[in-house]
């Protein structure tokens, strides 16, 4: 399994060369080679009454359970509105491709489905999306990428959704300033994989510390560090009052249990892509369910809204024997944002990859049932500064409850990652 080091500078090479050689060859005139079919002007991705949309994932690799849950839930949605009549007339199809988070295989997914989809509903790692970048401006085909980098932002066709990592970061930190005791003067502890994920977020606590007088005391690490002693150890010497952690699961559970091992009683928060409820059933659990708090982009799965109620009870019904977690929330969520986005392109009539954008663009206050309103009419921003800070708990369905509601810090208000 390749690590995110090597995962980055291969994709950045790969963009580099797409972007002299691999731009789409596609040209894209006025109507975008689209055809007629019942007044609805459609073109490609849409085959007689389907509607394709491919899904690009990591079923195998650093974010599995992730992938999986998202997957799932996508196709969740799927079965649920074609057994509802469709879109437009049309079902829904997904095709997916597992690319292991292996850049070569993310790249290599894309160039196959892209001729063939309408648009993609999952996108798993940022620095792929990156690495076709350019492509999916040309191509026109609407990405909506489980992922959360501020370095995403801008192309029309590729929309993060909710609140990117430096925001979720920003608004992590005034959660420990105003409710775990983090005042200004103390320093700050922020350890962070090294590339697109936890440089979006560090960005974040640099513009926190600036603002509220605090000082960040930094620890890059890389995917493959599992064990966090050594970080625990520099950050203890250094004095801090709280950590914010951008990595995996493993990384925040490993510091969080050796922190308490070593009585090192300090409130630590992490990214929504650092906790997995599985980590429950380890060492970890009991540090994890006293000390640790995540940062999410909406409520969770098991927050008590009809919308979650119904989606835990229908997952539950479609796949029993797995673990609920928020990737379903994730997958959920940008499934109705696509098929939202597709039933108003249905009632301009034009079902072509450049209408349903443009149709997106018009939804400002999109809300699947989970507490944080999107809106996507501005391709330069996320569609939410709000973040939901969350606190693992075992007695909660999918391992998480809600400690503080939906909210942006003050210091979000004008920021830009820049």
């Amino acid at each position: 399994m390749n690590t995110l080091t090597r995962a980055t500078a291969a994709a950045t090479a790969l963009a580099a060369l797409l972007a002299l050689t691999a731009c789409s060859s596609k040209a894209k005139d006025g109507d975008d080679g689209s055809k007629s079919a019942g007044g609805v002007k459609t073109g490609e991705g849409v085959s007689g009454k389907t509607i394709n949309l491919g899904v690009l994932t990591d079923m195998t690799g650093v974010y599995a359970t992730l992938g999986k849950s998202v997957t799932q839930a996508q196709q969740l949605y799927v079965d649920q509105t074609n057994a509802d009549g469709g879109i437009c007339g049309h079902k829904l199809k997904l095709t997916v491709r597992d690319h292991g988070y292996d850049p070569q295989k993310a790249v290599a997914a894309y160039t196959e489905l892209e001729p063939k989809v309408l648009g993609f509903a999952q996108f798993i790692g940022s620095p792929f999306v990156a690495a076709v970048e350019r492509r999916i401006e040309g191509d026109r085909g609407l990405v909506l990428p489980q992922a959360w980098s501020s370095n995403l932002l801008g192309n029309t066709y590729v929309r993060v959704i909710g609140s990117t990592y430096d925001l979720e970061t920003i608004n992590a930190i005034d959660f420990l300033m105003k409710e775990k005791g983090l005042k200004k003067g103390d320093k700050i502890g922020h350890v962070y994989f090294e590339g697109d994920y936890g440089e979006s977020a560090l960005k974040g606590s640099r513009h926190m510390a600036e603002e509220a007088g605090l000082t960040v005391v930094e620890q890059k690490i890389k995917p493959t560090d599992n064990d966090m002693t050594a970080q625990v150890s520099a950050l203890k010497k250094a004095g801090v009052k709280g950590i914010v952690i951008s990595a995996g699961p493993r990384q925040a559970a490993s510091l969080v249990g050796v922190a308490a091992a070593g009585r090192f009683d300090v409130p630590v928060i992490g990214n929504n892509s650092a906790f997995a409820p599985q980590l429950l059933a380890t060492q970890s659990g009991p540090a994890l369910q006293k000390n640790y708090y995540v940062a999410s982009p909406t409520l969770p799965i098991g927050a008590d809204t009809e919308a979650a109620k119904k989606l835990v009870a229908d997952y539950k019904k479609a796949h029993p024997k797995d673990s609920l977690d928020n990737g379903v929330v994730a997958g959920w969520t940008a499934a109705a944002v696509f098929g939202e986005a597709l039933k108003k392109a249905c009632a301009d009539k034009d079902l072509t990859r450049a209408g349903v954008d443009k149709a997106l663009l018009t939804i400002d206050a999109f809300d699947s049932g989970f507490g944080v309103p999107q809106d996507f009419t501005d391709p330069s921003s996320p569609s939410s500064r709000q973040s939901v800070i969350l606190r693992p708990s075992a007695k909660a369905t999918g391992g998480m409850k809600v400690v503080r509601e939906p909210q942006a810090a003050k210091a979000t208000e004008g920021y830009t990652a820049g």
